[in-house]
């Protein structure tokens, strides 16, 4: 009977136990994800065009949220709410940053051009740094494989250039490798002369902001444009959130959640693994 009794009383307070530690299991869980968003890594999928050839519609990056140090904006939701930064470091020319537009609420990818200091300018599409036009070679056309995701978008007055390889269509882009001095070299897109902004300036970056652009020079409302003509103007510090780090999964956009197997057939696998600490592309 004795052993019985004792039988029961162990069964009682397992049962608390055991909730108790499923508890501190997802409490744990939550904590450690929190912080790995909030100070190591946060994921950041690209929803349009202006980063292109650099970075395709549907690839998914890791954010490495360290090389800045840390504000308001590097934790969810904004909390907590603090002014400035923490252990802040300035970006360097080149770096492709994730940063926050607190206006629009919203998360955008750009290149840095412009640190505080630097006068910035451009002549018929040609990028001048500090009163000196920045290196620019021509390179053969950029071929972009037209997917679900990735249609042939061209900025007016240019017109689709497209040609078919082994049953696979593309789309053609001029395309520039452009060095910035003392900085990387990177590829970028010019789809038209005499653009909206091709030419612009000279501006001198502020203290405490960067200048920054989309590759895709002709497609992208970037620091060339003042927020109330919807670009971004000139980008605070403590509005950074990282630095883009490295592509872990990449989409043509023909997936459906409903048929897993189409998460697979729709992989760029070939994107996966893909850095931009500035090399050419």
């Amino acid at each position: 009977m004795a052993s019985r009794s004792s039988s029961r009383r162990s069964a009682k307070h397992d049962k608390p136990e055991s909730a108790g530690s499923l508890a501190r299991f997802f409490v744990t869980l939550v904590l450690l994800t929190w912080g790995l968003r909030s100070f190591v890594v946060q994921p950041f999928n690209i929803p349009s065009g202006s980063m292109l050839p650099t970075l395709y519609i549907g690839d998914y990056l890791l954010v490495a949220k360290w090389p800045y140090g840390y504000s308001r904006y590097s934790f969810p939701f904004g909390l907590p709410s603090f002014a400035g930064r923490i252990l802040g470091r300035a970006p360097k020319r080149g770096d492709v940053v994730v940063f926050k537009v607190p206006a629009e609420h919203a998360d955008l990818i750009k290149r840095v051009i412009g640190v505080e200091g630097d006068t910035v300018a451009l002549s018929d599409g040609r990028l001048i740094l500090n009163g000196k036009p920045v290196s620019r070679t021509r390179l053969p056309e950029f071929e972009m494989p037209v997917s679900t995701n990735s249609p042939c978008k061209v900025v007016p007055p240019a017109l689709p250039n497209t040609k078919i390889t082994s049953g696979r269509g593309y789309c053609l882009y001029p395309a520039y490798l452009e060095s910035l001095p003392g900085g990387p070299s990177y590829t970028v897109l010019d789809q038209v002369n005499h653009g909206p902004a091709d030419d612009f300036g000279p501006v001198r970056v502020p203290a405490g902001h960067v200048f920054l652009m989309g590759d895709n020079r002709d497609d992208s409302l970037d620091s060339r444009f003042p927020q109330y003509d919807g670009g971004i103007g000139m980008v605070p510090s403590e509005d950074l959130m990282g630095r883009a780090f490295v592509t872990f999964w990449s989409t043509d956009g023909s997936a459906s959640y409903a048929n897993p197997w189409t998460w697979f057939t729709a992989l760029r696998g070939e994107r996966i693994g893909n850095g931009y600490s500035g090399g050419a592309k």
